[in-house]
């Protein structure tokens, strides 16, 4: 498949991702949306503003693939923190607006894009080149992760099943996050069918480590310590 083909895949789940947060958020009174998340220091408005901000911020990046001219996720190293603070004081209604809202600006974005668009180049926000296809990569992460975060009813088998064949791809851009360091591992997800997903992890002999999917995108994303997953389980370096 070509850059432009892959990226039509991702994104109609980021669309369906879309669509579960829009139920989720709808369904969260003042007090809920005000109340903590499971992410440390944080409530629920302050996951929800970040989540909208990083739709608006990744958006920056598929500009920028489109149109070769630097536009950076965010203005200043500080004005991710300034606008999730600015924006957790908000009505609930407010911030359940933006978050559809904004997710809607991302998908309409990414649906006009022209198919060179998607190997085009960009940066994240740590500098790190990116494709406008591996955006796509990025929002499907924030987007299922989150939802087990916000701890309103979904853990991680239920956001691993709804990423369904794109699963892989959230895993594989987890372990890519952390950048060198990590352990030698051979991490295998094993569906409730039998099916598996492997991923060669570090350099050396690795240890297998297996799991079911939900296990493994818990463990990879620094949200499990590893207890349910079978083998020898190393740390992980801090999770971004």
């Amino acid at each position: 498949m070509t850059a432009a083909e892959r990226a039509h895949v991702l994104l109609e789940r980021v669309r369906a991702l879309h669509e579960e947060w829009a139920r989720v958020v709808r369904a969260l009174d003042e007090d809920a949306v005000h109340a903590p998340s499971a992410l440390s220091g944080w409530t629920r408005a302050h996951l929800l503003s970040h989540v909208a901000r990083n739709a608006d911020g990744l958006g920056n990046l598929l500009t920028w693939a489109k149109t070769g001219v630097e536009t950076p996720m965010y203005a200043t190293a500080t004005a991710r923190d300034a606008g999730i603070e600015a924006g957790a004081a908000r009505s609930a209604a407010a911030i359940i607006a933006d978050v559809v809202d904004s997710g809607e600006r991302f998908t309409d974005l990414a649906a006009s894009l022209p198919d060179e668009a998607w190997a085009g180049a960009a940066r994240d926000r740590q500098g790190r080149p990116v494709t406008g296809e591996e955006v796509l990569r990025k929002r499907l992460a924030e987007t299922s992760i989150h939802l087990v975060d916000l701890d309103f009813g979904y853990d991680f088998d239920r956001a691993s099943g709804l990423l369904g064949r794109e699963f892989e791809v959230v895993v594989s851009s987890a372990i890519a996050s952390y950048g060198e360091g990590l352990p030698a591992v051979l991490l295998v997800a094993v569906d409730g069918d039998g099916t598996r997903h492997e991923w060669r992890m570090g350099e050396g002999d690795p240890a297998k480590v297996t799991g079911t999917p939900g296990a493994v995108l818990a463990w990879i994303t620094g949200r499990g310590d590893g207890s349910t997953l079978d083998g020898e389980v190393p740390p992980l370096p801090h999770w971004l």
